[in-house]
């Protein structure tokens, strides 16, 4: 019984002298500064850096992918930008040749007025407009004033001094009749071309009155004129019947 009292005490002593040194030891170690300890930096796990690694490519993949679209959607918008550059050049040209051709119908349309306006030319003319008489003789060519006009569609006729004026070039019909007393000398007119003779007409009758024609087809240019000429010392006759005629019109313009 004494033995096991001696044991159980000896035990107690051993257990208290071992959390004692415990003791001192923990102190000890509180004692020591943080400067005199070396402690080792944390190192990341390798699982953690492949997950980073793995963020990263999947990043890179979505922005090649996002540039590769945008550069398609460039190509796209480039290509339709050409594309409508190409649709503007083409109406630019259509717009050109729709604007020459309404300024050759323009042309054309005015072209064709003028052609209506100046293509009613015609005129006739008696050498007297009232009375009776005999015009003549002079002693030299004398241009006939034809004074009763009886049509002037256009005023290419001027009655005050008997000359006919083409207002465009083209083809002209002329026609004329003289008459006269008969005689010595016989009646001759002239018609006459700017100045130049074309031909005559004339009477050679004895006696009673006579009358004498003619007629002619000219290519005239704007400007020229025509008109009849009274040789010199002859005569011409005309009244209230209007014998002695001068007439003309534009055939076509040319």
């Amino acid at each position: 019984m004494e033995r096991v009292s001696v044991l159980c005490l000896s035990l107690l002593l051993c257990s208290l002298s071992g959390a004692e040194l415990q003791d001192n030891e923990i102190f000890e170690q509180r004692e020591v500064s943080p400067e005199s300890v070396n402690v080792p930096e944390p190192q990341p796990c390798p699982s953690d850096l492949h997950a980073v690694l793995r963020e990263m490519s999947v990043k890179l993949a979505e922005n090649r992918l996002m540039i590769q679209q945008l550069q398609t959607l460039n190509q796209e918008q480039n290509a339709k930008l050409a594309k409508n550059e190409f649709k503007i050049e083409q109406l630019q040209t259509l717009n050109q040749e729709q604007a020459a051709k309404l300024k050759q119908l323009e042309k054309q349309s005015s072209h064709m007025d003028s052609q209506q306006q100046v293509g009613q030319v015609a005129f006739s003319a008696s050498l007297l407009a009232s009375g009776s008489g005999h015009t003549g003789p002079f002693n030299t060519h004398t241009t006939l004033v034809f004074r009763g006009v009886v049509s002037n569609i256009g005023n290419a006729y001027n009655p005050h001094t008997g000359i006919f004026t083409a207002p465009v070039r083209g083809a002209y019909h002329f026609e004329f009749h003289v008459y006269a007393e008969g005689g010595s000398p016989g009646l001759r007119v002239g018609l006459e071309k700017n100045g130049e003779h074309v031909l005559m007409a004339g009477e050679d009758q004895s006696n009673g009155f006579g009358s004498g024609s003619n007629g002619v087809t000219l290519l005239l240019e704007a400007g020229d004129v025509v008109f009849l000429r009274l040789w010199a010392n002859r005569r011409i006759y005309d009244d209230s019947h209007h014998y002695s005629t001068f007439s003309g019109h534009l055939l076509f313009p040319m």
